[in-house]
This record gives C-alpha cells, structure tokens and sequence, in this order.
C-alpha cells in the first residue's frame, strides 16, 4: 500500500503525546520509519518533567498509544496516526521480536551525540585500505539468512562469539551477538529476531559441545543467556583467562593484579594496527557513553564493521594465545624428537629404553621458570597481595606493521600480526614482558 505523503506530511512537526509501556512523553514528530518506529524532538518525560535536547527514537512494540496534543479533546489524535502508519504495516516483519517491555525490548535512543560519535568513527575506519575491508553479514531476520547462517555455524569446530547490549547480565538487555568462523562474519540482531533466535537454531550452536566457542570474558554473557533465554554455554575459550594464564607462565607462576580489557589483548598478543585499536577502544568508549546507542535502528554501518572486527580478531587471538600457552610444550617435544636422534652412539648405550628417570629435557623447565620469575620481579613491581602490577597497553603508531618481526600473513585465514614464542634451553626469549609504568 502506497504512503499518503500528503497525510503523513500533515503530521510531520506536530507535538504529540506517547504512551508506552513503561512511561509517558511528549515531542514534536520528526519522522515515522517504514518499521512505524516514530523519532521525536523536544522530548519530555511526563512522568519526571525532565526535558532531553535532540531526538529520540520510539518503538512500535512499545508504544501503547500516540495523541496529537492539539486534537486530544476531539479524540481524533490517536486515528489520525493509526491512518498514516496504517500505509507501512505491510513492510513491518512479524519476527521482528516481542511486544512488551521485556529484556530485548529497547529503550528510548538518544540520536544527536550518537550519530557525531558515529560519524567520527567512518571516517577512521574509510581511512583503512580497501583490500582489508572486512566483510559481514547482518542476519536481522529469520527469511533467507538465518538458516543458512546457523547451518554453516553448526559445521564449524572453532567459533568467536561476542554480545552488545546494556548492562549484559540476567537484569540486562542483549542487542547484537556476534558470530565469526574462519570464513565469514555474521551479526546476529537479536533486538529485532527477539528469544526466537536462540529457539531457532543459536541455542544448538552455542549449547554443542563440539564446537569451541571463544569468548572474552564470558562471565556476564553467560548470565544473560541463561536466565534470559535458557542457552547454557559449553566448551568456551575464555580469552580473558587465557591471557593472565599466559602471564603467569611468562612470569614464572606469578599472577598479574589486573585482567586485561579485550582492546588490550589484540595489541598484546596480535600486534594489530594501532588504527584498528583505536576504532574498537573508540567504540568501546562510545558505548560507555551512551550505552542505549546497541538498539538504534537502522544501526550505523561504522558501528557495524567495529562489531565485525571485534568477532574476527577474537576468532585471531583464540590462536595466539594457543600458540603462547604451548610454546614451552613445543619446545621440549622438539628437544624430544632430536635427543637420540641427533645424539652419538655412546650416549645411546648408556640409555636404558625403558628408563623412567626425568629426563633433562625436561628437568630445564625448572631452571627456566626461575629466570623468569627473577626477570618479572626485576620489571615488575608487587602489590601487597604479591600479585605483579600490570600496566594499561598503550596504543602505539607502527607505520607499516609487515616491517615487525612479529607479523605474520596466515594466507586462508584473516590477517595479523602474530607472535609465536618458543623457548630456548635458558629461557623463553619469545614471551614480551610489558616495563614497569
């Protein structure tokens, strides 16, 4: 059905009353979206009498009622409405998620900042060659994409997953969950597929416990699945853990005071471009700001690739940090497989194969955890818990990350810089220990 542009003209500007589930304002109509979501200016809560400069956005599963002010005695405010958004009811999808006020519902969003914020973040990330543009898919409905989508996760042995929203927790509210394999990106919008999603086919993915799902910190994550939609994780790799496990093995079995933030990790173990750093720690920081900005719709495309970047290099770390925790397993393997074989025919003879004595191959990882516990206390300082005190990673400008030793291509794979540590007989060379601040 066609919009009647003079009808809908007719209300654009007007100041209205909204009624939703969960509080009353009023506002001048900006504009009403195909998906009959309406964007206010000069909003007032009516309730408290605070006043919000700039736009708000109001969804229609939440609103109750909409009253032009102006015609409230005659009654005919709410009609004259329903009229006009009546013309776009065929283009609002049914899976669109639920109507009430519950944890996937979304509050009102506070635009003006948001989009300069956004637009901040575009120009940063069109400042990055065309030939690593990273490539997604938004899986906002359940026609078309979504089976695929989670036919292709089923399949996989190694998955990132990665969750937006507010206050992620069984009190929070869930928007984007983020899906990466070694060959594709998906964004899952559960602010608009709703709990569906999960009985749909995430809940098999992220409940199989065939699939490695890799995570960062999953402690938050995994109280909102399960008390909001019944999803009890298994077989996660915890890159947060994973991090100060590596620590404490660089340092010799010491703890370090802190967990590392996510953006710190990419910078420590991949070596990424500083550029990208700077985006997801500028995107991180914009949701600190302005958390409500996860259930804005249309999402911005900025805010989109942050989000697809954010699953991919996840998906990266998983395999550095594996790397990092099995050096030393690595190097004494390498010593095992070339101690008789390198070795002269003499020693041979004094070896009795079946001799059960610890071998000296192994006996050296005692003398290399010594040193690297005498190199952590020289570069670190202690608190009075004895943990070592770890300093913030600083983003650091690198003009062309492939002249780092540390870069490595991993051709089928995305592309980072990656460190691989190995030990030497003494000590592991390969594990970077951060200076004292």
């Amino acid at each position: 059905m066609a919009l009647n542009s003079e009808r809908f003209g007719s209300l654009l500007g007007r100041a209205v009353r909204v009624t939703l589930k969960c509080g009353v304002f009023q506002g001048v109509l900006q504009h009403v979206n195909r998906d009959r979501s309406l964007l206010l200016r000069t909003v007032k809560n009516l309730e408290t009498g605070r006043s919000t400069r700039g736009v708000k956005m109001f969804f229609d599963h939440e609103i109750v009622n909409v009253e032009l002010l102006d015609e409230l005695d005659s009654g005919k405010g709410t009609a004259l409405l329903s009229e006009c958004t009546s013309a776009v009811e065929e283009n609002k999808q049914a899976d669109s998620g639920p109507a009430d006020c519950g944890p996937w519902s979304s509050p009102c969003v506070s635009l003006e900042c948001l989009f300069r914020d956004s637009n901040s973040l575009k120009y940063s990330l069109s400042e990055k060659k065309k030939e690593e543009t990273v490539e997604y898919i938004v899986v906002d409905c359940f026609q078309q994409k979504f089976g695929p989508a989670v036919l292709q996760l089923q399949q996989q042995c190694v998955v990132s997953v990665a969750g937006e929203g507010v206050n992620l927790s069984r009190y929070g509210k869930l928007s984007w969950l983020e899906v990466a394999t070694k060959s594709c990106i998906f964004l899952f919008d559960i602010f608009l597929l709703g709990p569906q999603a999960f009985k749909n086919g995430l809940q098999m993915v992220l409940e199989d416990k065939n699939i490695l799902k890799v995570m960062h910190d999953c402690r938050w994550i995994s109280d909102c699945l399960f008390h909001q939609y019944s999803v009890l994780l298994f077989n996660v790799f915890d890159t947060q853990v994973a991090d100060a496990l590596q620590f404490s093995m660089a340092t010799g079995g010491f703890l370090p005071h802190r967990v590392c933030m996510l953006h710190e990790c990419f910078v420590q173990h991949l070596k990424i471009p500083s550029k990208w750093g700077s985006i997801m720690k500028c995107t991180q920081q914009m949701a600190s700001e302005n958390p409500d900005m996860w259930f804005l719709r249309p999402f911005p495309a900025s805010l989109l690739e942050a989000l697809a970047l954010k699953a991919m290099y996840l998906l990266l770390l998983h395999s550095s940090l594996m790397d990092s925790l099995m050096s030393d397993l690595t190097a004494v393997v390498h010593d095992y497989l070339n101690v008789y074989r390198t070795g002269s025919e003499d020693h041979l003879g004094s070896t009795k194969p079946i001799c059960m004595e610890l071998p000296e191959e192994l006996r050296q990882l005692a003398d290399i955890q010594q040193l690297r516990r005498e190199k952590a206390i020289k570069e670190y300082r202690m608190n009075e818990d004895g943990l070592l005190i770890r300093p913030a990673m600083e983003l650091k400008e690198r003009d062309d990350p492939q002249k780092d030793g540390n870069y490595r291509d991993d051709g089928d794979c995305f592309p980072t810089n990656k460190v691989v540590s190995h030990i030497t007989p003494f000590f592991n060379e390969g594990v970077l220990l951060s200076r004292k601040a």
